[in-house]
């Protein structure tokens, strides 16, 4: 690989594919045009409560109202905490009209990583939506205000909603990630990224106006496609609850009733999705149009060809993105679903993006770490001056003009101008749609009382389903110890995804020559134990 300070060469760049040219409008421009010419269509429905487009607007004016009686200005951050719902969605809307940046922290998380979360961000104000949380001691809070009355919204004016001109560099979010310090880092999206990634939703898909699940959860970015790619096609965004994200049977039945059309899913909901609708005589109640599939490989399974079999109107994208470049690539599957792949290409850019391959092993020369440059790239860490250095690299400039580049830490090959992903170069993996970097919870086990050395790993325990587990050697005082104890303290720091199903305790961690503790080995004996449990997780 180039070394972090020195551009890349053209001899270690393989391939370099372009989307194409993109000039996209700024998402506010978008949103406007859109309000005021359907003012009276549902634009998100919250449990039984329909939201019109000019109701929406009028909401939207009063939170931005009260910003502007806070203070708040262009490029301030203005934190935004509650349970997935409308009031979210109009206090982010509100925050980028301001021209300020959005920062979600998701309820679910512990609350020890919202306070990191919202400290870190630099937040000038936090914005709830239910009741004051735990975390909003040191920053000045206030409850997200109801939406106006009915009778509020009925003048011309309120389709026009105030904004801060957009410009390319502004940025509308942060979102924060896994890192490998046992804390999270914030990455900071420009109006370039969001703007572009909002204007090819809407094109990409089967109708701008779609009838879309609000399924994601805060923190992923995912949720901006959702919104974005909704509103801005004057569709109807409808909040999914909460519940049903662990009950895929009565999943099915919200879908049918709500008459969906669009669903964005990581892998590991699709699969249990297809599993649930496998037992269901008939699925001629569902309306589905079109499933996007995010946030890991997709794997067709006999089930999800069925499912799809079941649903000849209904096509599947794959997306492929991260956090640091939001969208990158793309790829319909078409045709009957018995001929689709096992493992799907990832697909080719967006436009206004450019994949640029690079060797990393002259013994694979088909095999190359993927960069992404032009406009769906981020502006970069927050507070990270190093890990930017290390994956915001310069690029000799390239064919279509550009000079950085983020280094993803995926490995693809190209076919036919097409990527296909291939595995991790590093050690970050996905685990239930989210990212999760096992070097965090090594950090947090390490933290935990008696515990000498830490390794986390997945465990790949079945087709397309991947486990956390992580071994520990411990102090002389090993009956001390409790396991147990350790992963609830390790739910209370990390976010769901990240906390191990298992805790061993090893005399000792394999190493390799060099010295270090050899994570392909400890993953084989992990592997080990769940399939033959040659020794009891936990002891």
């Amino acid at each position: 690989m180039a070394s972090n300070s020195t551009p890349l060469t053209k001899s270690r760049t393989f391939s370099s594919l372009w989307g194409g040219p993109a000039d996209p409008p700024c998402l506010l421009e978008t949103l406007a045009a859109t309000a005021a010419a359907r003012p009276g269509h549902v634009a998100i429905r919250d449990q039984d409560r329909d939201l019109t487009y000019r109701e929406l607007t009028a909401w939207t004016r009063r939170i931005v109202a009260l910003l502007v009686d806070q203070g708040v200005s262009p490029g301030d951050r203005v934190a935004i905490t509650g349970a997935r719902s409308a009031a979210i969605v109009a206090a982010m809307l509100a925050t980028v009209h301001t021209g300020a940046t959005y920062v979600p922290l998701d309820a679910g998380y512990p609350v020890k990583r919202l306070e990191h979360m919202k400290n870190d961000s630099g937040a000038r104000l936090l914005l709830y939506a239910d009741r004051e949380p735990a975390f909003a001691a040191g920053t000045r809070s206030l409850r997200i205000p109801p939406a106006p009355g009915r009778d509020a919204v009925s003048t011309p004016d309120d389709a026009v909603v105030p904004r801060h001109p957009c410009q390319a560099d502004l940025p509308v979010y942060i979102i924060y990630t896994s890192g490998s310090t046992g804390l999270p880092k914030g990455v900071v999206l420009p109006h370039r990224c969001i703007d572009n990634m909002a204007e090819w939703q809407l094109s990409h898909s089967v109708r701008p106006d779609l009838r879309t699940a609000q399924f994601t959860p805060l923190n992923f970015d995912v949720w901006f496609q959702e919104v974005l790619g909704t509103l801005g096609g004057g569709g109807t965004l409808v909040i999914m609850p909460e519940s049903l994200r662990r009950d895929a049977i009565a999943l099915l039945d919200w879908l049918a009733d709500n008459r969906i059309e669009r669903l964005f899913l990581p892998y590991v909901a699709l699969n249990m999705l297809t599993a649930a609708a496998a037992a269901a005589e008939s699925l001629d109640r569902l309306v589905l149009q079109e499933v996007n599939l995010g946030g890991e490989q997709l794997v067709c399974t006999p089930v999800v060809r069925d499912f799809f079999r079941r649903l000849p109107g209904c096509r599947l994208n794959v997306h492929y993105g991260q956090s640091e470049s939001a969208m990158v690539t793309a790829h319909t599957l078409t045709g009957p679903s018995e001929d689709w792949p096992t493992l799907s290409p990832i697909g080719r850019p967006l436009p206004g993006c450019e994949a640029v391959v690079e060797l990393v092993d002259e013994n694979e020369p088909e095999v190359g770490e993927l960069l992404v440059a032009g406009l769906p790239l981020s502006t970069g860490y927050l507070n990270q001056p190093g890990l930017n250095a290390a994956r915001y690299v310069p690029v000799h400039r390239t064919r279509h003009g550009h000079s950085r580049a983020f280094r993803t830490g995926d490995l693809v090959r190209v076919e036919d101008g097409v990527i296909h992903y291939v595995a991790r170069a590093d050690n970050e993996v996905k685990i239930r749609g989210v990212r999760v970097n096992p070097l965090e919870v090594d950090a947090c086990l390490l933290e935990q009382p008696g515990v000498t050395e830490a390794v986390c790993v997945p465990i790949e325990v079945a087709e397309g389903s991947r486990q956390l587990r992580a071994a520990v050697t411990v102090n002389d005082g090993k009956a001390a110890f409790d396991p147990e104890r350790a992963l609830a303290a390790l739910a209370e720091l990390l976010p769901g995804p990240s906390v191990p199903v298992s805790l061993t305790v090893l005399p000792k961690l394999p190493r390799t020559p060099s010295g270090k503790a050899d994570r392909k080995a400890v993953a084989r004996t992990l592997a080990d134990i769940h399939l033959h449990g040659h020794r009891k997780p936990g002891s």
